[in-house]
């Protein structure tokens, strides 16, 4: 029998994803043209672009340095959900006593929205002294409940005789992690450090409780100050939103497979 024709499938796919690309395109266009976005008819070729509210996003305000403080806390979130994520999801394949009740425990405290827990995480940030720091901004990303889970998954589908024979020739379990484990669980570090990323990149109501100073203040909050500084807002914002999206796209797009392997990983074994 001879096996259907694939391309009625990827016209009904193309059109799909320029459907889903248009707000895209669209906030790409405003950002170079400022138009004015309820005009009718629409003008789908952008007329006379220019970067000028670029330029107005990167000087009117300190972008620089909100961009800065954005990275860092990222980078410290990540780096931090990476070690304390790992050993978590490592812990949860081994047998122990009440390990059921602990996974129970963590799953029912997905439930609980973290605005419900905003006043015990600023209580313990306090006494740490670390608000108004970037660690103390990154503190509520250093680990995560759902990271922990994909490890978990993912390391429960390494075979286990493949750890036994590493636990007979003398690694240690630390060593049985990051020689034997983390190589063969690259989807889960991006899946991850993708997840992370995002959260802490677009990261609100935390950095505006924690922070004292404009210093300190990240991408969000930075709009929101930049909000307040333009008048005609339409095309500033857009570019301010296009600057803002770049580095979330570029690290999805560069790790997207090993991302959607990361999130199925676990579902066979062997």
């Amino acid at each position: 029998m001879k096996p259907p024709a694939a391309w009625p499938r990827h016209v009904i796919m193309i059109v799909v994803s320029i459907l889903m690309l248009i707000p895209f395109y669209w906030v790409l266009k405003t950002s170079l043209t400022g138009e004015n976005i309820y005009a009718y008819p629409p003008r789908i070729i952008p007329a006379d672009p220019h970067l000028f509210n670029y330029v107005d996003v990167w000087y009117l305000i300190p972008f620089p340095r909100y961009l800065l403080n954005s990275f860092i806390v990222s980078a410290m979130a990540i780096a931090g959900s990476l070690l304390f994520n790992v050993a978590a999801g490592y812990a949860l394949t081994r047998d122990f006593p009440a390990r059921r009740w602990v996974v129970l425990l963590l799953l029912s405290c997905m439930l609980i929205p973290f605005q419900a827990t905003i006043i015990p995480a600023y209580l313990i940030t306090s006494w740490l002294g670390v608000l108004d720091t970037w660690l103390g901004i990154a503190l509520p990303l250093l680990s995560t409940i759902i990271c922990i889970f994909v490890f978990k998954a993912s390391f429960e589908a390494v075979p286990r005789s493949l750890i036994d024979a590493a636990r007979v020739d003398g690694l240690s379990e630390w060593r049985i992690v990051v020689r034997i484990l983390l190589p063969l669980s690259k989807s889960a570090i991006a899946t991850n450090v993708i997840l992370t990323f995002i959260w802490s990149w677009n990261a609100f109501l935390w950095p505006l409780i924690v922070t004292r100073t404009p210093e300190m203040q990240t991408l969000p909050l930075g709009l929101a100050r930049f909000l307040s500084v333009m008048e005609d807002t339409t095309g500033a914002l857009y570019a301010f939103v296009v600057l803002v999206l770049v580095p979330g796209l570029a690290i999805f797009l560069m790790a997207q497979k090993e991302f959607i392997r990361g999130l199925t990983s676990g579902a066979t074994k062997g």
